[in-house]
C-alpha cells in the first residue's frame, strides 16, 4: 500500500524523525525511500555552487541518519534539485510515482500561509497524492496509538484501510477510531460507546478483529473539525489518519484554491491545529 516514500528535507523541523518513526512499523519497513533536497536559484553561479554543496551535506546527513536508526531501511535515494521547492516536491512526486511524501510544517494559519509562500501549503493544495504533515513544535513519537475520523464515506474507509496497513503487526498498537455528530452545536461531549450500538464503528470494529488489531471506539459531538482535534489530543495520538479530497483547482493547476482555502474545509483546519502528526488520504473529488 505504501511502497514508494519521498521525504522533502528542508534541511530544518522533524520529517526526518518522522520517517524514522514511520519506518518502525513492520508494513512500511521495505518501501523505498526517496530524499529529496531542493535549492533556491541564487543569483550567481557561485552562491548556487555554494548552495548546492550545503545542500548535498542535507542530503548526506538524511541518509546517515536514516542508516543510523535501528529500524532497517530497504532502500534509501537522493535527489538534489535547483529551482523553486514546492514545485520541485510536486514534479519529483509525480516522477517516482510516489505512494506517501512526508514533509515539515509551520502550521500557519491558511491565509498567512499563502501569503507567505507556504511550500507545504503549495504541495497539499496541488497534489493528489497522500501528505504526513508534521508541524515544528509537535513531539514525534513511535507510532502505536493511530487515530481514524470515520463517516459514512469511501475516503473515510480507505483512511481505515490505511490505518490497520500501518498497525499490522505492530505490539501493543491501538485504533482508535472516532465518529463525530456534528448535529449538536455543543462539542466537548465525549462518549465511549459499545461498538456494535453504532452503524459507522461497528463494521470498523470487525474488521480490525479479524486483522488482530485492538480498537477503541469515541463518539465526540460538535463541529467535526475541531472535534477531531480535541479527541486526538485527549488520546494521545501518535498520528490522525484524515480524509482529504484532491484539490487541484479546476482552473489551472498553478492557482491557489482561495475559495477553499479560506472555507471550512475539515482537513485544512485539522492539519493546522492538531497536535500530533496528520496523515491526509488524498481522494479524489467527483
Amino acid at each position: 500500500m505504501i511502497e514508494k516514500i519521498l521525504l522533502a528535507d528542508s534541511g530544518m523541523g522533524h520529517s526526518k524523525e518522522m520517517l524514522q518513526a514511520l519506518m518502525g512499523l513492520p508494513a512500511i519497513q521495505k518501501a523505498t525511500v526517496t530524499v529529496l533536497h531542493v535549492v533556491p536559484s541564487q543569483v550567481s553561479a557561485e552562491g548556487m555552487q555554494t548552495k548546492l554543496q550545503e545542500g548535498a551535506k542535507t542530503l548526506a546527513a538524511a541518509v546517515e541518519s536514516l542508516y543510523a536508526d535501528s529500524h532497517q531501511v530497504a532502500s534509501v535515494n537522493t535527489i538534489l534539485r535547483e529551482g523553486e521547492p514546492k514545485d520541485e516536491v510536486c514534479r519529483v512526486a509525480e516522477e517516482i510515482d510516489a505512494d506517501l511524501i512526508i514533509m515539515g510544517s509551520r502550521g500557519l494559519k491558511r491565509l498567512r500561509s499563502i501569503l507567505q509562500n507556504s511550500v507545504s501549503q503549495y504541495v497539499f493544495q496541488l497534489t493528489p497524492r497522500p501528505m504526513l504533515l508534521v508541524k515544528d513544535d509537535i513531539y514525534v513519537k513511535n507510532i502505536k496509538r493511530v487515530m481514524v475520523a470515520l463517516n459514512d464515506s469511501e475516503p473515510a474507509r480507505q483512511c481505515l484501510k490505511l490505518a490497520m496497513f500501518l498497525l499490522q503487526g505492530v505490539k501493543g498498537g491501538q485504533l482508535i477510531l472516532v465518529h463525530v455528530n456534528p448535529g449538536s452545536k455543543e462539542s466537548g461531549d465525549t462518549t465511549t460507546v459499545n461498538a456494535e450500538k453504532d452503524p459507522i464503528l461497528a463494521p470498523a470494529v470487525s474488521e480490525a478483529k479479524k486483522r488482530g488489531i485492538a480498537s477503541k471506539c469515541v463518539i465526540g459531538s460538535g463541529k467535526p473539525s475541531e472535534e477531531i482535534c480535541r479527541l486526538a489530543e485527549e488520546s494521545d495520538v501518535d498520528l490522525l489518519i484524515l480524509g482529504s479530497p484532491e484539490r487541484r483547482p479546476s482552473i489551472a493547476k498553478s492557482l491557489p484554491d482561495i475559495d477553499r482555502l479560506l472555507g471550512a474545509s475539515v482537513s485544512d483546519y485539522v492539519r493546522i491545529q492538531a497536535t500530533c502528526p496528520v496523515l491526509l488520504a488524498r481522494t479524489v473529488e467527483a
